[in-house]
Order: C-alpha cells, then structure tokens, then sequence
C-alpha cells in the first residue's frame, strides 16, 4: 500500500513567533529568576542610637545616684565625707556602658537566632538587616571594654583588687543573658540577673567603692531600683511575649502568662515606693518622692490594659522614667 504523499509548507505562510509571548529564561529556571527582594535600608546615626535603647539608661543613673548618697552622708577615713567625684564618675560610666553594652548584644543575639523576625516595636539592628551582625557585636564588646577600663581603674585607685570578679560576672552576665548556646534570658532568668547587677551589685557597690561599707540604706535602695529594672524587663517582655512564644524564647512573661505578668509589674512597680517609708523616717524631705507616683500609677494601669505594642512601649518609656525620678529625688533627700 503506498505511503500518503508528504506535503511540502512554505515558509512564507507561516507567521513568525511575537517576541512578545515567548519567554526568555535565563537562570534556567520555569519562569526566570524570582524578584529581587526589597532593598532593606542601612542603618542611619538614629538607629544606632536607638539601638542603645536610651529609655533604659535610668536603669543605669538611679543606682549609682542612690549609691553615691548613701556613701556621701558616711565619714570617711580620708576625705571627711564618703565623696569621690572621681570614683562616683568611674562607677557612672561603668553602669552606663554595661547597659548599653547589654542592649546591643541583645540585639546581635535575638537577631542571629531569628528572635526579632516577627518583632513588633522599633526595628533592630540585626534582625532587621539594617547592620552587620558582626558589627553589632563588635558595637557591644567595644561599650564592655570602656565598663571594663572604668571598672580596672576604679579597682587601682580602691585597692579593692576582688572587685575584678565582680566586673568580670557582670559583663559575662550581660553578654549571656541572650548569648551563647544556653542563654538564661531564654529560660525565664533574666529578671533574677536584673535585680542582682542592675539593683544590688550597682547600688550596694557603688556605695563601697566611694566608703568603704555598705549601710541598710544602701541596701534598701539597692532593692527598690532592682525592681524597677525588673518591671523595665518585664514590661517589655509581655509587649514580645507572642513573639517570643513562636521565636521560643522562654522569658518569665511567657512562663507565667499574660495576666500574671501584668500583675508581676504593678506590684514590681510600686514594691518601691512601700521601701520609700523607711527613708520618710530617716530623712524629712524624703516623703516627696512619693510624688513620683504620678508617673508610676499611669504606667501600671497602662500595662494591666494595654492591647496594643505602642501601649505597652508607653508604658516601658514611664518605667524608665519613674526609675531616674525615683533614684535622683530620693538620693537628693538623703543628701540635703
């Protein structure tokens, strides 16, 4: 049986392919290469200064007010009273440096462990992508080494040559607080660590460093700006604490709960102000620093009805407040 006779087409009769629809893959992928993603801004002189979270410098200043007027009412063997422009200063920029030493390596940490990807607040550093993670960290060591000299001067000038562990502890404390393999800000501890080298250590030894001895109203003092550097970390916490729940990051607010927390924080906030009666017995200008209450009251009732971040960021900015204007007005009553 004969084959069927094949047809010959004319290459003029058929119609050129539009450029158009034709695609041009050039990755060899179905379709080309995917969108860029969207070009993330470096960080500019505000981020990084928003990075060392000024509203948590009172955190700083109030113990070391607090600790240079209890030292400042004390005899002391060399100088009359116990005053040391110098130290007091050194015992500043160590607190000072330490927090925001702290702030930044929280931020290199929570960054790199994808901590912040679904952070609500102001950006971060890292976890934004807005700077190096190495640059941040090394932003952190950098604000260490300048607590580290203050602190090896202050132990040269005091003879107090124990105090080396002391500062040791302490920048080893805030740099693990989310660092390393098994952070202890991840396993609800941070608020313990907070109260002991932001309250007591800073308190208590700062009044040491400048007169040799610590007296109960160091002491006193040195726990009731503990608590406020607990409701400080608290505070913020509960602001993440859905976050954190995903990131599975282990803070007390998410161990204990929402509501709990909150009650956590009103009574960390006020706890204070119960410790302030002492001082009304001992110093007659001491009863206006119940004054502050008109800050603190604000911010507790805040964060026991806060539903949004801005509110509870509100909340964090009167916390650090109230501890500056607890700290300066209640050392300002010891000494005058």
């Amino acid at each position: 049986m004969a084959s069927p006779k094949q047809q010959r087409i004319d290459p003029k009769t058929v119609a050129p392919k539009s450029s158009s629809n034709s695609v041009k893959i050039k990755s060899g992928r179905p379709g080309g290469r995917p969108p860029k993603a969207p070009k993330i801004a470096k960080a500019t002189a505000r981020d990084w200064i928003g990075g060392a979270r000024i509203q948590t410098l009172p955190l700083a200043f109030a113990p070391v007010a607090l600790g240079t007027a209890a030292a400042y009412v004390l005899p002391h063997e060399e100088d009359g009273a116990g005053w040391h422009w110098l130290r007091a200063l050194l015992c500043l920029i160590v607190a000072v440096s330490l927090q925001i030493g702290v702030n930044f390596a929280n931020d290199y940490s929570d960054g790199v462990r994808g901590t912040d990807k679904n952070r609500v607040g102001p950006r971060r550093l890292t976890g934004s992508g807005a700077a190096r993670p190495r640059t941040v960290i090394t932003v952190a060591f950098v604000w260490f080494g300048i607590a580290a000299v203050a602190g090896l001067i202050i132990v040269i000038r005091s003879e107090h040559w124990w105090l080396l562990a002391v500062g040791a502890l302490a920048i080893l404390a805030a740099y693990f607080y989310t660092g390393g393999k098994r952070p202890y800000g991840y396993l609800g501890l941070g608020e313990v660590f907070v109260f002991i080298f932001f309250g007591l250590v800073a308190t208590a030894g700062t009044t040491y460093v400048l007169a040799d001895t610590v007296t109960l109203e160091s002491w006193l003092a040195a726990v009731a700006v503990g608590l406020f550097a607990v409701a400080t970390l608290m505070v913020n916490n509960i602001r993440d604490i859905e976050q954190d729940k995903i990131a599975g990051k282990r803070t007390l607010a998410v161990m204990i709960g929402n509501l709990p927390s909150r009650i956590f924080y009103v009574v960390a906030m006020l706890v204070p102000f119960g410790i302030l009666g002492v001082y009304t017995l001992l110093y007659v200008n001491a009863y206006l620093v119940y004054f502050v209450l008109l800050v603190a009251l604000p911010a507790c009732v805040i964060a026991l009805t806060a539903k949004a971040a801005s509110e509870l960021i509100l909340a964090l900015r009167l916390t650090g407040l109230t501890a500056l204007l607890f700290g300066l007005g209640l050392a300002s009553a010891i000494v005058f």
